[in-house]
């Protein structure tokens, strides 16, 4: 049991380490997207019709970092302040199955090969199923919600449209405070979760089990996809578990399925996306999920198979995670370089502060001012910081609020202001995928 223990720890801690510099450079690009792309000029770019907006949708969606249950609101956004059904499933599709930080920890964890296949899965899969929603489910533009390249979307008016943001920051700040603070506390316990779940495998599951018992070719496939749908997990959680998976001995193919399955689709995900697009729309965008993800596995492992790629393109060694702390990555088996070895350290410093609980002032008593009115609402189904700011930013658009504060850890808003219809307010955060009461 110790020895099974140590394992356990070692391959987890070895785990982390390899892939601590990659993220803690992803974490970078993503505060700096944070602050170069915001929601509002993705709405600008997005609105109206055509195949144009589902690929400029999908492009978009790659690199930015949201989680399965971030994209949603997100997304439901862009509908209401534009997008076509296409454009929206597209940006739905691409969003979750990747990003900048899992881009880089696919890199560290599993090598340039599938670090450059996820993408661009994550990219043709938004293309497809947005264009299959277009051409088969398309509603063109809500009624009322036109934006055209040269307008403006309506947007917050208070500066209030990021959790923590205070007002006059520099830009280098606020991209510090997102890729160091906001972008870790909203994956910071799956990413744990998901190095764990490795160093479980490792220390529990035999090499290459998982090959002798489920055979190779579709049947691993199904089987990754059938875990990975109803699954809630995120794009660089899910990386480590792939790891786990391939150690255990899942083809390349089948991580890829899971790592496309899993991020993108979830049972609360596809609840609210039939409520958000309506019935085809969700039909269709399971069914591209599941043919996206079973092509790519079947064209990855046909073309590793046929040897058309160099060794050093393929995953590191994955049958070696459970090598007392050397990570697959160190062919030779040597121990943890002390890059990595600080990178860890430095990784784990960043999440310890992030996931830290904080302590504020009770909101309503904060929030009164003069005679404006104070109202908190009840707010179901948020996850992470992309939900904060979409129901923030919903708020504060309804006439008469001057100030919006959502609360992720409780669950609730508060309001400030003179004339606003409870009533709007309510459905303006339902119609983003929540359940809002008063």
């Amino acid at each position: 049991m110790i020895e099974l223990l140590l394992t356990f720890v070692t391959a987890s801690w070895a785990v982390f380490g390899a892939m601590a510099p990659y993220l803690l450079l992803g974490f970078a690009v993503a505060g700096l997207l944070s602050v170069v792309i915001s929601p509002e000029w993705v709405e600008r770019h997005l609105g109206g019709n055509g195949l144009g907006q589902v690929v400029k949708a999908s492009l978009f969606g790659v690199p930015l970092p949201l989680c399965s249950c971030g994209v949603i609101p997100v997304a439901a956004s862009l509908r209401r302040h534009g997008a076509s059904k296409g454009a929206t499933t597209a940006f739905l599709l691409s969003t979750p199955q990747t990003g900048v930080d899992s881009i880089a920890v696919t890199y560290g964890l599993l090598g340039p090969f599938l670090a450059v296949v996820r993408p661009l899965a994550a990219l043709v899969t938004g293309i497809f199923g947005g264009g299959l929603v277009q051409a088969f489910n398309g509603d063109g533009v809500p009624a009322g919600s036109e934006i055209t390249d040269g307008e403006e979307a309506q947007t917050c008016s208070s500066d209030c449209c990021d959790e923590e943001k205070p007002k006059n920051r520099s830009k280098i700040v606020e991209a510090l405070h997102y890729g160091l603070v906001i972008l870790p506390r909203d994956i910071g316990k799956a990413l744990i979760l998901g190095v764990a779940i490795s160093g479980l495998i490792a220390a529990f599951v035999a090499p290459q089990a998982l090959e002798s018992t489920l055979g190779g070719g579709l049947w691993p496939m199904l089987a990754a996809m059938a875990i990975g749908i109803p699954l809630y997990v995120c794009a660089t959680a899910s990386t480590p578990i792939a790891l786990g998976l391939i150690h255990a001995g899942l083809s390349p193919g089948a991580a890829l399925v899971f790592l496309i399955s899993g991020p993108a689709t979830n049972s609360a995900a596809l609840t609210t996306l039939w409520k958000v697009l309506g019935r085809r729309a969700a039909i269709i965008y399971l069914l591209t999920v599941a043919v996206a993800s079973l092509a790519t596995g079947l064209a990855v492992d046909g073309l590793i198979g046929a040897g058309g790629l160099p060794e050093s393109a393929l995953v590191p060694a994955a049958s070696s995670i459970a090598d007392q702390g050397a990570h697959a990555h160190h062919e030779d088996g040597a121990a943890m370089s002390w890059f990595e070895m600080a990178s860890a350290f430095v990784l784990l410093a960043v999440l310890i502060n992030a996931l830290r609980p904080r302590r504020r002032p009770d909101g309503v008593e904060a929030m009164a001012q003069d005679d404006e009115r104070v109202l908190e609402i009840k707010v179901g189904g948020m996850r992470c910081n992309g939900c904060v700011q979409s129901v923030q930013r919903a708020l504060s658009e309804i006439s008469g609020v001057t100030d919006a504060e959502v609360r992720l850890d409780e669950g609730r808003a508060l309001i400030r202001g003179n004339g606003f219809s409870v009533q709007e307010l309510i459905e303006a955060v339902n119609s983003l995928g929540f359940d809002a009461s008063n």
